[in-house]
């Protein structure tokens, strides 16, 4: 489930955080002519946009650096003395 966390939902979900924070953060000071808007105004198209680009460099980084070797043999998951060995490359 961690994985999952880590590799799927924080790099989707943190630019979203980032924004919301730093919107929060600066609307306690007061406000001027030249300060950002309310958070729902804001440029929320690049903070998904952003999410997405985390989203899949995060997911290239895994794919290129956990997994066996192309030339390994692949042993299925089996039942050994009553407990369950998971399946891996050889």
């Amino acid at each position: 489930m961690i994985r999952v966390v880590l590799e799927y939902l924080l790099p989707l979900i943190l630019p979203a955080a980032v924004y919301l924070a730093w919107t929060w953060i600066v609307g306690k000071r007061p406000r001027g002519p030249g300060d950002p808007v309310a958070w729902y105004q804001g440029p929320w198209f690049w903070v998904i946009l952003a999410g997405f680009v985390l989203l899949a460099a995060a997911l290239g980084v895994t794919a290129f650096k956990s997994g066996g070797s192309p030339e390994g043999t692949y042993v299925p998951p089996r039942v050994e003395g009553g407990r369950i060995v998971p399946g891996q490359i050889k």
